[in-house]
């Protein structure tokens, strides 16, 4: 998605409020908004008024009024996009909006595209593309997990942590070019120790940085928890009461669940995306046969797994069936969890002799509880929220939730790799200095100092109009 010269207009609110702001910028942005806005105090927006204003006024279509209206100056380059900008706020009819954006494009606006507000921010350096990338995450964020990454992202604290990588990179670069220049000489600028030391550590926070997606992705898109186990032992009957709502069907017959339920629930500012699962049986029935090999996929993609038996069943059953679905488990970091259900049917004597046969990796992964009443549902929760992390996650921490970065991120450890060992191998400057410029070439990618219209169009087409 090129740049483009024309001055740009889009409601930067969602319909259906009692009030709404459409945004207009570019370099003629203040003149349009003067032919259609008759300000109360009869002087015009472009007659000497002070950016960061706000004018009291009316919208009006020749000589019909259209809505009462506060406007608010913005002058280049202190905008949100660098360029001269108004918002109008107006009452939140569809009609008048619809009416306010017809004149504007009438006197020389045109529609905004996708993303395009921030997309002018970003050519007209008021931001980078990392953080530009962070607006859309802030907009869409629905945890308040989700939304420390974003804000720290859009603060700087991801583009502080590649700035400081890139200017490794360059007196890296420097030193071998440098040295490459006098090739002839065999002069040695660099202290090849101390080179390779440095590149360590710059390969150790690009590592870091790395291993952060993980976490980061679970908290943008939800944490997926797969909830398995035989047929009848509670699995819908645990995801209705965490949702607080019939969402699966519940009945004495097995084999009910046949394809996989999911929705998510926010616990202590962390999304959750809980999936109910078929029950694990063999089967002659193709279409439950079909929704138990599902079952195993989303066994193999979960960062959670619970297992949920019943407080009647032998111990023995339940330790073979949790020694099945740990085979399943592809991911040496996934979590599994133990859940007898129905201990509100069971003794005390029962509970703690099963309590003590059952075998954990911990005491912790092992819970008690009733699905049907709730018992011990606050308790699974806690554990939920310590075993993923979320207590120990810090709105100063650097987090990783875009696949773009991770993917440039794995390229560059990729490049450092290369350049120690090229370093130990005693190989030429040259043949290093090749891994060191793609290394700078795509920290550039990140904050788009190195970048194309695909990269751009790619990344705006997702934004909200408005923004």
């Amino acid at each position: 998605m090129p740049g483009r010269e024309e001055t740009i207009c889009a409601p930067a609110t969602a319909y259906g409020g009692a009030v709404s702001m459409i945004r207009i910028s570019g370099r003629d942005a203040l003149k349009i908004v003067d032919r259609v806005f008759y300000p109360a105090d009869k002087n015009s927006v472009t007659a000497g008024r002070k950016g960061y204003s706000i004018v009291y006024g009316e919208i009006r279509d020749g000589g019909e009024v259209i809505d009462e209206v506060l406007v608010s100056l913005f002058r280049a380059p202190h905008s949100y996009t660098g360029e001269d900008t108004a918002e109008i706020s107006c009452h939140g009819s569809s009609y008048i909006i619809s009416r306010i954006l017809d004149l504007l494009i009438r006197n020389g606006a045109a529609s905004a595209r996708p993303g395009e507000f921030t997309q002018r921010a970003f050519l007209n350096g008021k931001m980078d593309l990392s953080q530009a990338e962070a607006v859309a995450d802030l907009v869409a964020s629905s945890s308040k997990s989700a939304h420390r990454i974003a804000i720290n992202q859009l603060r700087g604290g991801f583009s502080d942590e590649i700035s400081k990588l890139r200017a490794e990179f360059l007196q890296f670069a420097s030193l071998i070019e440098l040295e490459l220049d006098f090739g002839e000489e065999d002069v040695e600028f660099a202290d090849r120790n101390q080179l390779l030391a440095l590149i360590s550590q710059t390969k150790a926070l690009t590592d870091r940085l790395s291993a952060s997606f993980r976490m980061g992705n679970a908290i943008k898109n939800g944490i997926p928890v797969a909830i398995v186990g035989k047929p009848n032992s509670g699995k819908s009957t645990l995801l209705n009461f965490l949702l607080n709502e019939e969402k699966a069907i519940v009945t004495d017959i097995p084999g009910t669940t046949r394809d996989s339920i999911e929705d998510t629930v926010n616990i202590d500012g962390l999304i959750y995306r809980f999936i109910d699962t078929a029950g694990l049986r063999d089967t002659s029935d193709v279409v439950e046969g079909m929704g138990i090999r599902k079952t195993l996929a989303i066994i193999a993609r979960a960062s959670v797994v619970m297992m949920v038996d019943e407080s009647g069943e032998r111990s023995s059953d339940i330790n073979k069936r949790a020694d099945e679905i740990r085979k399943m488990i592809n991911d040496p970091e996934c979590r599994f969890i133990i859940l007898v259900n129905k201990a509100d049917e069971a003794s005390p004597s029962r509970i703690n002799r099963l309590a003590r046969e059952i075998r954990t990796e911990t005491d912790e992964n092992l819970l008690f509880i009733s699905a049907k009443y709730g018992t011990g549902i606050d308790k699974l929760k806690d554990y939920l929220s310590e075993i993923t992390g979320a207590n120990y996650f810090s709105g100063e921490d650097v987090i990783i939730s875009n696949i773009r970065h991770y993917e440039a991120l794995q390229n560059i450890s990729g490049c450092i790799g290369r350049i120690i060992t090229g370093l130990e191998s005693k190989l030429p400057e040259d043949l290093i200095a090749i891994d060191i410029r793609h290394a700078i070439h795509y920290l550039g990618e990140i904050k788009g100092e190195i970048t194309t219209d695909e990269i751009l169009g790619n990344i705006f087409k997702n934004f909200c109009i408005g923004k």
